[in-house]
């Protein structure tokens, strides 16, 4: 969307800004885990449970989406269940019905009374709030793998508020009334204090538990948006085609490896130079997803108006006035980073991570237009009889028997067709889910085939063919193999930007074959034999 609302260059930074936040995210709660499970055994070091933690969130992304999915209710009813417990408690114990207790509200007034360091210190609070609030848009992400998107996108988003408002916002009142604000033990946990000070037993075991499963969840979650931003760029062709690759479950095996990989390096970092390297890992992801709300606000606030009122299904209540509050908020947060002496660090190094983007994305536009197509001529005095055509553009009739004519094949010539099942080249990369991609791919490939055969036999040629491989260049040499061709078709459209010529698979082709023609068909250009 923000491609749609801003232009390329918004869309290429929001989705590698979003993936290197959630990819730092995933190496740091890696080693948040590992710390808290050396409260239980502290004679391991902390590596070997950051890497246990990395593993296993690896493999249950791995398996499937489902497994992801029931580990995350698991790890979200645990936090859920645990909340509600503290809010009930919490509560009782507020309101003077707790044994031993007595109506006391006395700590909102007490210690220097309601904000004793006055208000100023509550927005530079807010930074902190922010972050704390990351990851409510996961499930717009996880929506394109869903059965019903627009009704979980619904759900999710209308309920983000009143939960906010229960459970946040009634946790942290509950413990500024149990707990003096200068209570030493806070830093260390608020929840734990606050249990110690109801009077439960174990109540530190108890709550590391269930930090530990709020950790993982963090872990599961972001390893699983950062695998989907790399899945989304890759069909964007601005990240390796080979990222786009799913298992049969429907699984972005190597985006997730991809991300992994990140993980353990920031797990490796905090392990060898946690105070240089690890840091600068942290601090230049630390404004890069306020800089990501801010372009996600603004697309809607144009897509919005751009959109007919019949087409939005999902309306946002209070726009514009809305969304003009959220950015102008998000904007101030950052204002106030940059006289933040401890948050200067994240906006300079973030503002140079957005930049770094810009100019590589740059120089990749540069590179891509600036493609030429310097095929290597020749001459075969043949008349093809078996015709192999390997298409990534849907090939109308009238280009067919125009090429045809021109490769002067037989009216009797026999043609094999072969689709790569590529998402990229057949568009369901960007409209398909990384669960439903792979049969996607494969239906909209063999509809792509069955309509170049069928204007093939409509004027009266014999033809066959088959949905072929991931990678067209292997796609064309198992044809091959199969068919045994003496001529070789390669239909492309001309834009540069198409993934064929950026690899050069035509060049390709014809040093493999090099012993019999290939010809190029573009839909702007009369082919270019060789």
């Amino acid at each position: 969307y923000a491609r749609r609302a801003l232009g390329n260059w918004a869309g290429f930074s929001v989705a590698w800004l979003y993936w290197y936040f959630w990819v730092i995210v995933v190496g740091f709660e890696a080693v948040a885990g590992a710390k808290l499970l050396q409260y239980w055994v502290p004679g391991v070091p902390l590596w070997i449970f950051a890497f246990a933690l990395m593993a296993m969130m690896t493999a249950t992304n791995l398996f499937s989406v489902s497994s992801y999915g029931e580990f995350e209710y698991w790890f979200a009813g645990i936090k859920v269940v645990t909340i509600i417990l503290f809010l009930l408690i919490g509560t009782v114990f507020v309101l003077g019905i707790w044994p031993g207790r007595h109506l006391d509200f006395s700590n909102l007034t007490a210690h220097g009374g309601f904000m004793p360091h006055g208000a100023g210190v509550l927005f530079s609070g807010i930074v902190v709030v922010i972050f704390s609030m990351v990851g409510a848009e996961i499930a717009t992400v996880a929506a394109a793998e869903s059965d019903d998107p627009v009704r979980g996108v619904t759900k999710a988003v209308n309920s983000v508020v009143w939960r906010i408002g229960i459970f946040y916002v009634g946790s942290i009142f509950l413990l500024v009334v149990m707990l003096p604000w200068n209570d030493t033990e806070l830093g260390a946990s608020p929840y734990v204090t606050a249990f110690k000070h109801i009077g439960l037993p174990y109540a530190d075991h108890v709550m590391n538990a269930v930090v530990l499963t709020a950790v993982l969840s963090c872990l599961n979650s972001g390893l699983y948006t950062a695998s989907r931003m790399l899945f989304v760029l890759a069909g964007r062709r601005e990240a390796p085609a080979a990222l786009l690759r799913v298992t049969k479950a429907g699984v972005p095996r190597n985006a997730i490896l991809a991300s992994t990989v990140v993980g353990f390096l920031c797990v490796i970092a905090a392990y060898i130079s946690p105070e240089a390297v690890f840091m600068f890992l942290l601090n230049s992801s630390g404004a890069v997803i306020i800089f990501v709300y801010i372009l996600i606000a603004i697309s809607q606030l144009i897509l919005r108006r751009q959109t007919p009122a019949s087409q939005l299904v999902v309306k946002m209540w209070g726009y514009p006035w809305l969304t003009c509050f959220a950015i102008v908020a998000m904007v101030a947060v950052l204002v106030m980073m940059a006289f933040d002496p401890e948050a200067q660090s994240q906006i300079t190094l973030g503002l140079a991570s957005w930049a770094l983007l810009l100019v590589v994305f740059f120089v990749v536009v540069r590179t891509r237009h600036g493609y030429d197509d310097n095929a290597k001529t020749g001459s075969f005095d043949i008349t093809p009889t078996r015709v192999l055509m390997l298409a990534n553009d849907d090939v109308d009739a009238e280009r067919l028997v125009r090429e045809i004519h021109r490769i002067h094949a037989q009216p009797d010539a026999a043609f094999y067709v072969s689709v790569p099942a590529n998402p990229v080249d057949v568009g369901t990369a960007l409209t398909s889910g990384a669960v439903f991609i792979y049969d996607d791919t494969r239906a909209a490939a063999q509809r792509r085939l069955d309509a170049i055969l069928a204007d093939l036999t409509a004027q009266g040629y014999r033809a066959e063919g088959e949905v072929g491989h991931f990678d067209a260049f292997e796609t064309l040499e198992s044809a091959a193999n199969v068919f045994g061709p003496d001529a070789i078709v390669i239909a492309t459209s001309a834009d540069a930007d198409t993934a064929w010529l950026r690899d050069d698979t035509v060049g390709r082709a014809r040093e493999r074959f090099s012993n019999i023609p290939v010809h190029h068909l573009t839909h702007a250009a009369p082919a270019v034999e060789a």
